[in-house]
């Protein structure tokens, strides 16, 4: 098991963010991470990459404990985050070298991973310069440098035009066969083009753990969401393999 979190909760205070939240991810699929803004989607992804901690539940990544093997569950993540963070006054190769030396990854791997994220007429270019589906790219390349075995993306196709959304959407797809992936994203057509499962929250609670098949087979993704999210006392698990 790849990912496995069980009762994951975190408080902030007075707020819940996260409540008793369970699922897991084998290796070999995507799991699609749905809900509306200030769901806890960001928390949770905090959490498993090691930036912040839960308040109680346990969390593995690899078979690894997240808080008791912090730095080697970390070693395995490769992650995106909404905002990418990048340094704009590096060019593109400089600062995918940049994070290969941290990762202390051999540059050999650097020419594949950019002939991969499509960033072979960019890589002498200034980050700064870059448009931001192209920041995007630049992003994803580091988070797949060091050839992680699990991958984290929060909203990784943000910025896109229409051809390189196809594009990063077939990346994401040919990763997701040989790691496990997790994709935050708010579009639904993206879901269903390459998502495994689904896994969706509202005010820090899960409101359907399901596979992409089985809500396929009755409804759309797109009013799967709406309809448990816009009447939330009204919902109830469609299918859960717990």
């Amino acid at each position: 098991m790849s990912i496995k979190v069980k009762k994951l909760s975190k408080v902030y205070g007075t707020q819940k963010a996260l409540h008793e939240v369970s699922f897991e991810v084998n290796k070999g699929e995507i799991l699609g991470l749905l809900g509306p803004n200030g769901a806890g989607k960001s928390t949770l992804m905090k959490i498993l990459t090691g930036s912040i901690s839960q308040t109680s539940g346990d969390g593995k990544i690899c078979n690894l404990d997240i808080n008791e093997n912090s730095l080697e569950t970390r070693s395995k993540i490769g992650y995106l985050p909404e905002h990418n963070p990048l340094y704009l006054d590096m060019y593109v190769k400089e600062y995918l070298e940049f994070v290969a030396n941290i990762y202390e990854v051999k540059h050999k791997y650097i020419n594949k991973i950019i002939e991969k994220t499509g960033l072979q007429k960019e890589q002498r270019k200034l980050i700064g310069s870059l448009s931001k589906g192209y920041r995007q790219r630049v992003g994803l390349a580091q988070a797949l440098l060091h050839n992680p075995e699990v991958l984290i993306l929060d909203e990784p196709t943000t910025g896109l035009d229409p051809n390189q959304l196809v594009e990063i959407r077939s990346l994401i797809k040919e990763v997701g066969k040989e790691k496990t992936v997790i994709l935050s994203t708010h579009i639904m057509q993206e879901v269903e083009a390459i998502c495994d499962k689904v896994l969706l929250l509202n005010n820090g609670k899960v409101l359907a753990n399901n596979t992409v098949k089985e809500i396929t087979k009755t409804e759309k993704i797109e009013d799967f969401f709406r309809r448990l999210t816009f009447n939330n006392n009204k919902t109830s698990l469609i299918y859960d393999k717990k």
